[in-house]
């Protein structure tokens, strides 16, 4: 609902790039791209932050004394969802092992640089970022 509200917003305004701020917790708990661009190819939304852990932006929110927001999504009130669920999971996880986000990072990374908004065309590039990659090993 946020990212079409937004969506429209940017086509209004004639902006063809739409920066979201999800973090890579954001990306653990749920399904998202890194970076697409709409079936249109009218709107090229990117996730500059998915590398970057919600721990770290809180603290540099903090030190900068910059506001934060709270979950706002009105679906999300009323009831616990499967995404707090899996933040939860991640949070107990984590205490065991302390290194599981830069692992996280290190394997969603051939999907993050997948630019397509298409599912078919997904997996093809992210098999073929995988078979680069492996090659830098």
């Amino acid at each position: 609902m946020k990212r079409g509200r937004l969506a429209a917003a940017a086509t209004y305004h004639g902006w063809n790039v739409l920066a979201m701020g999800q973090h890579l917790d954001d990306l653990a708990e749920s399904t998202m791209k890194a970076q697409y661009s709409t079936r249109d190819e009218k709107l090229r939304v990117i996730r500059p932050l998915v590398f970057v852990r919600e721990k770290a932006l809180r603290q540099f929110s903090a030190d900068k004394k910059l506001p934060v927001v709270a979950e706002n999504c009105p679906a999300c009130f009323n009831q616990a969802t499967e995404r707090h669920r899996i933040k939860q999971l991640l949070a107990q996880q984590e205490l065991i092992f302390p290194d599981l986000f830069n692992s996280l990072r290190g394997a969603l990374r051939p999907l993050l640089l997948v630019d397509s908004a298409h599912t078919s065309e997904m997996r093809t590039q992210a098999v073929q970022n995988i078979v680069r990659d492996s090659w830098l090993c």
